[in-house]
């Protein structure tokens, strides 16, 4: 059997913690900052932990991962 291979986009995008969680950017900074509240934009700082069912796609996209 072949290897499989790697999304590219995925190995630059998350990251699997060692419970095997998905760890990604928040989403929605990129621009329009001025339409969004403080609080807003301080809660999207940093990483967040991705949802179950999503996870479960972004793993099938890294399956060499080494904690998939």
């Amino acid at each position: 059997m072949p290897k499989l291979k790697t999304k590219s986009s995925a190995k630059k995008r998350f990251k699997i913690t060692a419970k095997g969680k998905v760890v990604m950017s928040q989403s929605g900074k990129r621009h329009g900052m001025i339409k969004r509240t403080n609080s807003q934009i301080r809660k999207q700082r940093g990483t967040t932990i991705m949802s179950k069912q999503d996870s479960k796609i972004v793993k099938s996209y890294m399956p060499y991962s080494l904690r998939g």
